[in-house]
């Protein structure tokens, strides 16, 4: 039975060739106000819960006092005074079920995110790499031995 590629092994390294960014970026390229705040947005929409119910989960999984208020003024595009603290951004996106924040984040860094899943699946192509690599040096082996 001939041997088929895993097709998951190159996509995963052809996002990332299409996403890495430059070892030392241009000064202000990292700015990135805008991609989070329209990241807070979606991940807010998408999520069924209302703002407040959001607010309430990621003040229960953080052990801080998050408002609705708060929620709206860091995804509010005129709220130039509010940014969004870090250190909130694993309770918003358990609290919304969103990885927006961490993909926007990667994107700019030149990274990937993997779920466990994903990295399982790139650990599968790279072992079918070297086993394939492997079936060749034993047939050069087995080839040179005739």
């Amino acid at each position: 039975m001939p041997h088929v590629d895993d097709p998951r092994q190159t996509s995963l390294l052809d996002a990332f060739e299409a996403i890495a960014q430059p070892e030392h970026p241009a000064d202000g390229s990292l700015a990135m106000a805008a991609e989070v705040c329209a990241a807070l947005a979606r991940a807010i929409k998408d999520c069924p819960l209302s703002r407040g119910e959001i607010a309430a989960r990621m003040s229960d999984l953080s052990g801080e006092t998050i408002s609705e208020h708060m929620l709206n003024k860091w995804t509010s595009k005129s709220s130039d005074g509010w940014r969004f603290p870090f250190e909130y951004a694993a309770a918003f996106e358990v609290a919304t079920g969103s990885r927006l924040l961490q993909l926007a984040l990667a994107r700019k860094r030149g990274t990937l995110v993997m779920t466990p899943k994903d990295g399982r699946d790139a650990e599968i192509g790279r072992a079918q790499r070297e086993l394939k690599e492997a079936q060749r040096r034993l047939q050069t082996l087995i080839g040179g031995v005739r």
